[in-house]
């Protein structure tokens, strides 16, 4: 074990046991989590992110999470791991890499891919990663036969704002932009001047409403959940044509095996507006 790992291990003994050494794959990244439970066995998979854990962050079934160990993503609890491969996320800061490198563990970062087909290749890229091509073939595949099926009518596409949470809604130029589009959709938010994710105020959904909105909470007493509600109540009074309708958190998050779940619903949705 390298000197710098062991002093490590003893200086978190100071704060309490430090965790066992397990090797296997290490993830900090949730949309790798969900590409490495479709890929490899379980057993496999030493620790997830804690976002996975996260119902408000998750792109993963809860239950599914919950089998595997969650960490906070920080150097320390990795390294004391001792995993054979780190999948991190691009945006890791150059402190925990720099603590990666002299530790000397093999880390594999993926960025946040804005299309299809770059998600896609990331599926590729990881399954080579992870030993397990077959597998990566396999889901995307998967993926290929979603947005095939999702094909939309000869009609004109359909103007649709995607709400996140609250009042933040997925602008162009995003991997979600580009679902709806294949699915027979036009994202509205470039008609409010967004581009990627962005805050829009309710009085300008108001004064020019999409043709369907997709929603991510159940109606309820939460913050998203009451600002749907508001927003669903003022068009309604007002006589505009809007439909509502749901479109689970865990489908904004990711892409990889999202995609295809994504998919199914926005063409079930496409189905329904007439």
């Amino acid at each position: 074990m390298p000197g710098g790992v062991a002093a490590l291990i003893l200086l978190l003994g100071g704060c309490g046991q430090a965790p066992q050494s397990t090797g296997g794959i290490v993830s900090t990244n949730p949309c790798a989590d969900a590409m490495l439970v479709e890929l490899v066995p379980d057993d496999r998979i030493a620790a997830i992110s804690h976002y996975s854990a996260d119902p408000m962050a998750t792109s993963i079934p809860i239950e599914t999470a919950r089998r595997f160990r969650t960490t906070a993503g920080t150097a320390e609890e990795v390294i004391a791991l001792d995993p054979d491969l780190v999948v991190a996320s691009s945006f890791t800061q150059a402190s925990t890499r720099e603590a990666y490198r002299r530790a000397g563990l093999d880390v594999l970062y993926l960025d946040s891919p804005t299309t299809i087909a770059g998600s896609k290749a990331q599926v590729a890229e990881l399954a080579e990663a992870v030993g397990a091509p077959a597998a990566g073939d396999a889901l995307i595949a998967r993926i290929d036969a979603a947005v095939a099926a999702a094909r939309p009518p000869a009609e004109p596409p359909v103007a649709a704002l995607v709400w996140i949470r609250g009042n933040l809604v997925s602008g162009s130029g995003t991997l979600l932009s580009e679902m709806l589009d294949r699915a027979g959709f036009r994202d509205a938010a470039a008609d409010y001047g967004l581009r990627f994710t962005g805050y829009l105020p309710a009085e300008h959904v108001i004064a020019d409403p999409p043709r369907v909105m997709l929603v991510p909470d159940a109606p309820g007493r939460s913050a998203s959940a009451r600002a749907a509600q508001l927003r669903g109540r003022v068009l309604s009074h007002m006589g505009a044509r809007v439909e509502q309708a749901h479109f689970p958190r865990h489908l904004v998050n990711c892409g990889g095996p999202v995609i295809a779940e994504a998919m199914t619903r926005l063409a079930a949705i496409r189905r329904e507006i007439r």
